[in-house]
């Protein structure tokens, strides 16, 4: 970079980074993604297209960024492990976050038509970021844990609450007030008993959510890293 009497204003920059010897998890999630499926005409509850399409950006993240060794997606929002010897952009969280959510977003509009080959985007989406650092492995077990609690909770109400509205043909309204005050095993029973549904019977990646990891091959006698 050229010097000039003006670089002093680099001094105001932050230089946040990740702490040593720990698991970088980045999480994107999609802003206002209920309007963009909306928008978009997704399925409800889940829109297969829609779930492989995320699927898609998050294998290219990990194809992109090596250091990567573990990827989970559930709806509209991907978690990224950066292994904890990685130097990656300096362990610089504003890097990490700004060139992880910006890769996956143009992914997610290059690879569109894949996924959507009838369907026009209205607008262009857009995904924000986080970057935490976690220091053990009981940490990142329970950050997953979270994610995928947060996955079931969250089907297993859109599962039961889409089935009253388009079997039942009950309003957004109604099947909200139906839904209110019930736990799990009030949204099974609705399920099996009004609709025949086994919730277990549910495709996993709509009750799990989605694990990318790399796959070591043996190529030649040589062992290799294969695609996520």
């Amino acid at each position: 970079m050229a010097k000039s009497q003006f670089e002093y204003v680099k001094r105001f920059e932050e230089a946040t980074t990740c702490l040593l010897n720990t698991w970088i998890v980045v999480r994107l999630d999609g802003r206002a993604f209920h309007k963009f499926s909306q928008k978009h005409d997704f399925d409800k509850p889940n829109d297969v297209r829609a779930l492989n399409l995320m699927n898609r950006c998050g294998e290219s993240v990990m194809r992109e960024f090596p250091d990567v060794v573990l990827a989970y997606g559930q709806s509209d929002e991907y978690s990224f492990v950066v292994r904890k010897s990685s130097t990656m952009f300096k362990r610089r969280t504003s890097k990490l976050m700004t060139t992880f959510s910006s890769y996956f977003a143009s992914c997610y509009v290059f690879y569109w038509n894949e996924y959507f080959p009838s369907v026009r985007p209205l607008y262009p989406p857009m995904f924000d970021g986080r970057v935490v650092s976690y220091p053990s492995l009981k940490n990142l077990r329970d950050y997953f844990s979270w994610r995928q609690a947060d996955c079931h909770i969250n089907n297993l109400y859109n599962t039961c609450f889409w089935s009253l509205v388009k079997k039942s043909g009950l309003s957004l309204s109604a099947a909200q007030e139906r839904l209110s005050g019930t736990v799990s095993s009030d949204k099974n029973e609705i399920l099996f008993s009004e609709f025949g549904i086994n919730y277990n019977n549910v495709p996993p990646m709509f009750r799990k959510g989605s694990v990318l990891v790399w796959k070591q091959v043996s190529i030649d006698n040589t062992v290799k890293q294969a695609g996520a």
